[in-house]
């Protein structure tokens, strides 16, 4: 079993915490796990991506070769287009509905939602509202977590990864992000 993940999305948003959840609940799971950043500003509103490879056997690089992703799973709608190249012909796009506008000239979004939308099997997750309902409006990221885990080889120990990467911060931040994932898993 090989399974590779591009995740995408603009600083501040979670998308290096959504790898790590993934990585742990692999490793967990006794799966090999590489995986590669890129990051872009440092602060809020640089792009950020990340390539997560997952195997049952040993893994020789880092990156995800382009055509080859099975999830694009973005934080962002536009982000995920940016890296639609590497998708596999049956790879599937989930991204949070919700466009972080960064730019003066951000595409219309109904257009971004028509391109996200042509890709089969696409999701975009209405994650803000979801997030809100968990209790926590900053666990958006863990709403699209939670809305690919049915895509993912990571079943079972998903929710541990979430336990053990809030845990510092208190067993209500645990709840809520747990809740938050529960949404997304449900939509």
């Amino acid at each position: 079993m090989k399974y590779d993940i591009i995740l995408a999305g603009v600083g501040g948003q979670g998308v290096l915490s959504l790898a790590a959840i993934i990585a742990k609940g692999a490793m967990k799971d006794g799966l090999q796990v590489r995986q590669s950043e890129v990051h872009g500003m440092s602060q809020r509103g640089g792009a950020v991506m990340s390539h997560l490879r997952l195997s049952d056997s040993n893994i020789s690089s880092d990156l995800v070769r382009k055509g080859t992703a099975n999830l694009i799973l973005g934080m962002e709608p536009m982000e995920v287009l940016r890296y639609s190249e590497f998708l596999a012909p049956d790879g599937v796009i989930i991204t949070a509905k919700e466009p972080f506008i960064n730019i003066p000239n951000y595409p219309e979004i109904q257009g971004i939602y028509d391109k996200v939308n042509a890709f089969k099997g696409s999701r975009l997750v209405e994650s803000v509202a979801l997030a809100k309902e968990a209790g926590n409006a900053r666990a958006v990221n863990m709403v699209v977590i939670g809305a690919a885990a049915s895509v993912l080889p990571v079943k079972a120990e998903l929710k541990a990864a979430i336990s053990e990467l809030f845990a510092a911060k208190g067993a209500d931040t645990v709840a809520k992000n747990l809740k938050a994932f529960d949404l997304g898993l449900g939509k």
